[in-house]
């Protein structure tokens, strides 16, 4: 009987005991799964903080040597118009000089001072022309960045982005682009060409030339003869896509195809193809503007 009523007495502490240790254990699996879920947490904010700091690297390397370029363009506008000015001092000199000579009749004093006001336009000129670079130097380093940010998340193998003699060249693979032996724009490049069109129709006033590659592989088919029509299919096929369904403006786009003629490798191996098979979207400035630019001196 003493035991019975012993056992009765302990039973409330065992089943208090029991209920404590399950809701210790279920505390303990929520710790866990936050626990958990703060790590992925974390890992993810690292992972975006290291894209950003790379992308900010390279922008910085980008302006960098964008002020570099600018810097040198600079000295060598200092140095034109240092040799203008001596140039424009020594002829007024001399021009001085031969006025008070009774042998300089006016007819060449005359003509030695158009060869001074001639001297002035030309001076003039290269003020306008290194005016106009930087302008343009400026412009593309602008485009540059807004094609870099708006492209951040897009593998640098398969779009790349780089100022080449004066102009802006995005380089998509073939990859990304086309299905083999095909002019069909993928849904994956669309996405791309949706930002391309976005950044480039807010610089209104450049040009685009879409230009189609291939490698040496020949290729013969009933919709392609050969390299230059491929090529040429899919330049005209970004082009229309940009126009019809990206608003690009016609008549500042060309298409053209290169076919397998100018390739960045050697054809001879698997990876040097890959890298000859790509398109090509060229942002250049307005040609006309420049001939005009040029053209000035000789209208006056």
């Amino acid at each position: 009987m003493k035991k019975l009523i012993w056992v009765l007495a302990i039973l409330p502490f065992l089943f208090t005991s029991c209920a404590s240790k399950k809701k210790m254990t279920e505390l303990q699996s929520r710790l866990t799964e936050l626990q958990a879920s703060s790590d992925q947490a974390v890992a993810r904010a690292k992972s975006d903080l290291a894209d950003c700091q790379s992308l900010t690297a390279s922008l910085q390397g980008e302006v960098k040597k964008r002020d570099a370029d600018l810097e040198a363009k600079n000295g060598q506008l200092k140095s034109l118009q240092e040799q203008l000015d001596y140039m424009k001092k020594t002829n007024t000199n001399l021009l001085d000089r031969l006025s008070d000579l009774s042998v300089i009749n006016k007819s060449g004093a005359e003509s030695i001072r158009k060869s001074l006001d001639a001297l002035n336009e030309q001076g003039k000129y290269i003020k306008d022309l290194n005016s106009s670079i930087q302008k343009k130097d400026s412009v593309n380093l602008s485009l540059v960045m807004n094609l870099k940010r708006s492209l951040a998340d897009v593998n640098d193998d398969d779009v790349s982005i780089e100022v080449k003699k004066g102009v802006v060249y995005i380089s998509i693979s073939d990859k990304l682009m086309f299905a083999s032996g095909s002019a069909r724009v993928s849904t994956k490049a669309e996405a791309v060409l949706a930002k391309v069109a976005k950044v480039v129709n807010d610089h209104k006033g450049l040009d685009i030339l879409v230009e189609g590659h291939t490698d040496a592989v020949p290729i013969s088919t009933p919709e392609f003869k050969d390299n230059w029509d491929l090529s040429a299919m899919r330049a005209t096929s970004v082009v229309r896509l940009l126009q019809t369904k990206f608003g690009v403006d016609p008549e500042r786009m060309t298409a053209g195809g290169r076919g397998e003629f100018e390739p960045q490798s050697g054809n001879n191996s698997r990876a040097g193809r890959k890298q000859n098979r790509r398109t090509e979207i060229i942002v250049t400035p307005k040609l006309d503007q420049f001939f005009d630019l040029l053209a000035a001196p000789a209208a006056k």
